[in-house]
């Protein structure tokens, strides 16, 4: 396949990462690349739709990765499974004999193996520079249900669906596919519900999750749906004030540099450092200018605050406002920025998941959350956002009650990145915001 074809097929059915920030992927698609990686680690505790998804979908999933290098010219494909991921790997095994160019990297269960720049070093021994981009050193990554997405775009099916993972305080865990856009009551519904009275809904994983509420819908990013009690600790530290947090460190921060010492892109050369935050907020000193300049290089994985900082201070927080203020205020990272060598003891810096569980409180909603790929259908009515991916929001293309089929587009994308949107069910545009579209499915009722 020609790689302008290979872009326009992705771009038109709007694929995009299946989590995370939702990159378009056809952006990301660069001869420049000699090697590609397939992301199956399940960064954070608790998800595991991507290993189910790879073990079930093995001859798709590595066709359309295989296909993928070889449009981009690139010698060498690997696949980076964590090494417990026993079933997933064995799935690989049966049938990469027939991918030459394919090979299996073995990673080890630690915290945060998922994230890119840590997998590209594990897998390559590559190094992406501070606030660089994988391809500047060769290397492009994909998710294991973004290229299940790429071979459904292949074949002319555009992205109207999502897998997610729903467990917590629910009758029966499940991993199940659900329109975008359908609510999330509605969803955590095919579970069996909560079991608890008092409850939240943490959308994402234990780390870097956020709360939505049961009306909010489900994105092309969604990837889990954790039902929580309102008094776990994780809502606690979650909703924390800015400003307390600020005073405790001011009042608690004894400088042990663990927050850094842990740091997995510190570890790899990085110039975050958090223990400077904490030092500058503690003392009033605005003279650090690196330290400040410096949180751009956080990848807000959370180590510092759930698992590093003895006294649960929350050096995160106070990074990622600081991250926001400079961005708001037109401040960009130097491209000149040089990483520092690998730390000699980053190997024994690494952050065990089954550690981190028990750390989180989250071991009683570790559940096999069993993985059923059939669509479920009987929404009825959907809250599809416009802007469900980086880059600008795609433009409405329908009008207030327009009849539209499943897969139709209804919002094109816009100039500069920006992919295509599509009806993730039959209905009628019942409403058209700058935010979002609703279709009404007339009635139907949700089916489990």
């Amino acid at each position: 396949m020609e790689l302008n074809s290979l872009i326009n097929i992705l771009k038109d059915s709007g694929v995009v990462g299946a989590g995370g920030a939702g990159f378009p992927t056809y952006a990301k698609l660069n001869n420049k690349a000699d090697v590609i990686l397939l992301n199956c680690a399940e960064c954070e505790p608790l998800l595991r739709l991507h290993r189910q998804l790879l073990s079930k979908s093995v001859e798709e999933i590595l066709g359309a990765f295989d296909l993928t290098r070889k449009t981009l010219g690139a010698k060498e494909g690997i696949i980076c499974v964590k090494s417990h991921y026993k079933s997933t790997i064995e799935a690989v095994k049966g049938i990469i004999g027939e991918y030459p160019s394919l090979k299996i990297c073995e990673l080890q269960a630690v915290y945060p193996a998922g994230d890119e720049v840590v997998m590209i070093y594990e897998a390559t021994g590559r190094r992406v520079r501070p606030g660089g981009l994988p391809i500047e050193c060769g290397v492009i990554v994909f998710n294991v249900e973004t290229m299940y997405n790429v071979n459904n775009a292949i074949n002319g099916k555009p992205v109207t669906t999502k897998l997610v993972t729903i467990a917590g305080a629910v009758k029966n865990p499940v991993t199940v596919r659900v329109p975008i856009g359908a609510e999330i009551g509605d969803v955590v519904k095919l579970a069996g519900g909560p079991t608890i009275d008092d409850f939240v809904y943490w959308v994402g994983g234990p780390m870097m999750g956020v709360i939505e509420t049961e009306t909010d819908g489900i994105t092309k990013t969604t990837n889990s749906i954790f039902v929580f009690p309102s008094n776990h600790y994780l809502l606690g530290r979650l909703n924390s004030d800015l400003k307390i947090e600020v005073a405790r460190a001011a009042a608690s921060c004894c400088q042990c540099q663990l927050c850094t010492d842990l740091c997995p892109r510190h570890n790899l050369g990085h110039p975050i450092e958090p223990h400077r935050i904490m030092r500058a907020a503690a003392c009033n000193n605005f003279k650090d200018i690196e330290a400040f300049t410096n949180t751009f290089y956080c990848c807000a994985c959370g180590i510092c605050e759930l698992y590093a900082c003895p006294q649960g201070l929350s050096p995160r927080k106070l990074i990622s406002a600081i991250k926001g203020g400079l961005r708001k205020s037109g401040i960009k990272p130097s491209p000149d920025v040089k990483a520092a060598d690998v730390s000699k003891e980053r190997e024994y810096r690494k952050v065990p998941i089954e550690r981190l569980v028990s750390r989180l409180g989250v071991r009683e909603y570790i559940s096999d959350a069993p993985l059923d790929n059939n669509e479920k259908t009987g929404f009825t009515e959907v809250k599809i956002k416009l802007s469900q991916h980086i880059g600008a929001p795609a433009v409405t293309t329908v009008k207030f009650g327009d009849k539209v089929k499943k897969g139709d587009v209804i919002a094109k994308a816009a100039d500069g990145l920006s992919v295509n949107i599509h009806a993730s069910i039959d209905g009628i545009v019942t409403k058209i915001t700058d935010k979002f579209i609703i279709l009404n499915a007339d009635g139907n009722e949700v089916t489990k």
